[in-house]
Parts: C-alpha cells; sequence; structure tokens
C-alpha cells in the first residue's frame, strides 16, 4: 500500500481534545484524494475500539444513505469481533483497510459528528464505571456484532438506528459513562426487536412501512 498515513498534530490526544475535533482536524489535513481506512485508523491512533467504531459509525447513521453504510460495515464487524475477543489493540483486515474514503466523505462524517453527537459527547462524564471497563467492553463488542449485522441487511432504512446505538455506546465506552454505553445498547436493541418482530408479523411490507414513517418524520414526503 502506496498511501502515507496522515499526521495529525498530538493526535494521540484526540479522545482528551473530544472525538468530534479529531474528526474534524484529520478530515480538515485529508489529501483531496481522501485516505485509506489503514490510513483513517492509523490517524486516529489506533488506540481505542471505542474511538475507532464512533468515527466509521457515522456515516451508517444518516437515515436512507446507502452504500458507505455497507463499504464501512464489513470493518465495523471485524472491529468489534475483535473488541468481543478482547484484543488490546483493533486491528484492520488489509481487503479492508484498502477500502478508500474520499475527502468529500470524510468532511460529511466530522460534520455528521459535531451536528449529532457533539452534544453527548459534551455531557459524558465518568460514570457507573463497571459498565465500560474491560469485561463490559467484550460483552459490549459480542452485541456490536448484532448491530452491524443488521446494517447488512439489504432492506432501507435498516442502519440509521443500530448506527445510533452504536455511536452513543461507543462514546461511552471511551470516556467511561456507563450510562451512555447502556443508552446505546438500548437503542440497537430496540431497533433489532422491533426489526425481528416486524418482520415477522408484516413480512416485507414492514420495511416499506417504516420507511415511509422514515421520511414523513424527516420531511422527505
Amino acid at each position: 500500500m502506496n498511501q502515507r498515513p496522515i499526521e495529525t498534530p498530538d493526535h494521540e490526544a484526540a479522545p482528551r481534545r473530544g472525538l468530534v475535533v479529531a474528526l474534524e482536524i484529520i478530515a480538515d489535513e485529508a489529501p483531496a484524494e481522501g485516505m485509506t481506512l489503514q490510513a483513517f485508523t492509523h490517524a486516529l491512533g489506533e488506540r481505542a475500539f471505542g474511538l475507532m467504531l464512533f468515527a466509521l459509525t457515522i456515516p451508517v447513521c444518516i437515515p436512507l444513505l446507502y452504500g458507505i453504510p455497507q463499504i464501512v460495515s464489513l470493518p465495523m464487524i471485524a472491529i468489534a469481533v475483535q473488541m468481543a475477543m478482547g484484543r488490546p489493540q483493533p486491528w484492520i483486515p488489509r481487503r479492508f483497510g484498502e477500502r478508500r474514503l474520499g475527502k468529500s466523505g470524510l468532511m460529511q462524517m466530522a460534520t455528521g459528528a459535531r451536528k449529532w453527537f457533539g452534544w453527548i459527547e459534551a455531557v459524558a462524564r465518568p460514570r457507573l464505571l463497571l459498565l465500560s471497563g474491560p469485561t463490559a467492553e467484550r460483552v459490549v463488542g459480542a452485541v456490536f456484532v448484532v448491530f452491524v449485522a443488521s446494517i447488512l441487511i439489504p432492506f432501507p432504512a435498516t442502519n440509521t438506528l443500530p448506527g445510533i446505538g452504536i455511536a452513543m455506546a461507543s462514546i461511552g465506552l471511551i470516556t467511561r459513562d456507563g450510562l451512555l454505553v447502556v443508552a446505546g445498547l438500548v437503542i440497537g436493541i430496540a431497533w433489532i426487536t422491533l426489526l425481528v418482530v416486524g418482520i415477522a408479523v408484516l413480512g416485507p411490507a414492514f420495511v416499506d412501512l417504516f420507511k415511509d414513517a422514515l421520511k414523513s418524520m424527516l420531511g422527505f414526503g
């Protein structure tokens, strides 16, 4: 792989400065052709599973977005599995790491992080520490695998809610906020339950009903 990893100023301190700020710096300093996932994770510092999952989840949270969530979901599963196995540091397989994120996509990721999760990060604080420790992190990783798997289902509108759940729980893991970890897991589990029950009762019509309801709430008609 020929691309040099992006170097960000003091990127090892990114979590202390804030997740959103770290993403904004990376997006601003990325070259015009964008960067590979491997270079992106290197710029994040490859220090924490939560930080990588939060960053990769941002495009997944965007309602009715297609393509990008599926690109990042496979690396997310790989990271979540490693997290569940208790690995000390995340690693992305080469075939995933060579996937490229465009400059515009990185800018949208940073903007989305600021818009949707900036306030959550601002109120996060250490609490319920048992729920953000090493053992809890392994359990959360196993649950994340299920969340990300639902994103791969070829139905519209299946990415947003599990993505939000992963993002919130990831912030909780990084900031040691057990309350946010629980909130993120509740959102994701509620969606998985709704998806399973809805499809079991209504069949494929459930997906169309949910998509129409989501469009109505977002003002898309």
